[in-house]
């Protein structure tokens, strides 16, 4: 079967979406989450990098901490650009608090740091707060994302 593959970032199994179905809503096949959320979701170091190795779909992770004053202030701006790209980019968020050994494999060395993967490679990084406009942008110029 054609199509895009996609992790659930819930339950972690691979799923296969047709490209003309990805912003209709579509469901893992395993545990029923949605797969294109239109609002950032939380995942873990093994999630993080089954998905970044495995997602046809742009990934856009926000790592962050509770602690971190930028990173609070971005977390509103960080939703509505996932509701601006919905059914284009998928958006995450990874704690580096409680996951720190994920933010260590990836070698970030400040918060916020977003990265985007698509394909099993990193696309594009970029540090520090954003408003959305800014970081819709950012996510249309890096994976040529039309909307």
């Amino acid at each position: 079967m054609a199509g895009k593959k996609i992790v659930c970032l819930d339950c972690g199994q691979a799923n296969r979406v047709p490209e003309d179905r990805l912003s209709a809503g579509p469901k893992c096949g395993t545990c029923g989450a949605q797969l294109m959320a239109a609002k950032p979701q939380n995942m873990d170091a093994a999630t993080l990098n089954k998905a970044a190795r495995t997602d046809d779909v742009p990934l856009v992770v926000d790592f962050w901490a509770p602690w971190c004053g930028p990173c609070r202030m971005m977390a509103p701006q960080f939703e509505q650009a996932a509701r601006e790209l919905s059914g284009v980019a998928r958006f995450a968020k990874v704690n580096t608090e409680e996951h720190p050994q994920a933010g260590a494999a990836q070698g970030i060395r400040g918060i916020p740091t977003m990265v985007i993967w698509r394909g099993g490679k990193e696309v594009a990084r970029v540090s520090g707060a954003m408003p959305a406009s800014q970081i819709t942008a950012w996510v249309r110029q890096q994976t040529g994302a039309r909307v």
